[in-house]
């Protein structure tokens, strides 16, 4: 992951929302990212119910959201906080590899993942980067980890409180093309179409340039629009929907880890 810069001198901070059940992870959470004159937490949540209501109520620019909470699960959480008219970022919690919930929070509208066991360094870029409107991970990373959950049952969601209203079921995801990710590819050009298979590739944006032989700028500025005419928040959905559309079978296999 490149780094991003800390806010120039002037801009506002980075204002972030932990939500973790255990006060160890929030207080070393809290700790790291206080240090960084950028970014400041806001507030904390113990439990996914929590989090959605100090979501409304302090309108931080990023959640930090564990996944396995009591009252509300985090990705129920995500998904509320990702609902509204101005949404908060979310980046999930995850040990990575092990978490099965990973698609299932990413279809919920997380962004990204934070890995319980990385660098400080990392955390605090990770959350930068999210704050800026970016994905998280880098393509071929999050192409890995959607091609694995692509392929199984999005898991059911916690009970909700009795005070909260319970969800909807979301639909599992579908080997084959999803009739509403495919029609929204109706809006896209051959051209837009072509980039959004080499996103859910994993290919990088110089990597997409070279492929297509474009230059870099016009490869972001096809991004940027296939980000507005499928009301994609970032990247990630867009490899999401390059999944769920047909575009890239999920039988090809991820690309080789680029460094």
């Amino acid at each position: 992951m490149t780094p991003a810069p800390p806010a120039a001198p002037g801009v506002p901070a980075v204002r972030v929302l932990l939500a973790d059940d255990q006060p160890l992870v929030r207080a070393a959470l809290e700790m790291v990212i206080t240090e960084a004159e950028d970014l400041e937490v806001v507030g904390e949540a113990g439990n996914g119910a929590e989090a959605v209501r100090l979501a409304e109520e302090l309108r931080p620019d990023v959640v930090v959201m564990d996944i396995r909470m009591p009252v509300l699960d985090g990705i129920e959480a995500t998904r509320r906080v990702t609902a509204g008219p101005s949404p908060a970022r979310v980046v999930v919690l995850t040990t990575f590899d092990e978490d099965e919930n990973v698609y299932a929070a990413l279809h919920a509208g997380a962004s990204g993942f934070l890995v319980k066991d990385m660098a400080l360094d990392d955390i605090l870029d990770a959350i930068r980067v999210v704050a800026a409107g970016e994905a998280l991970l880098s393509p071929s990373v999050t192409r890995r980890l959607i091609a694995e959950f692509t392929a199984r049952p999005v898991p059911a969601p916690a009970a909700a409180p009795a005070s909260m209203p319970a969800p909807s079921p979301s639909p599992s995801p579908s080997p084959s093309p999803s009739p509403s990710a495919a029609d929204r590819l109706a809006a896209i050009t051959e051209r837009e179409r072509e980039i959004l298979t080499l996103v859910g590739r994993g290919l990088a944006n110089p990597e997409i340039a070279t492929e297509l032989v474009l230059s870099p700028a016009t490869v972001k500025t096809y991004i940027t629009r296939l980000l507005t005419k499928l009301a994609a928040r970032d990247r990630v959905q867009l490899v999401i929907l390059a999944y769920e559309s047909g575009l890239v079978p999920l039988t090809a296999g991820p690309s080789p880890e680029r460094r």
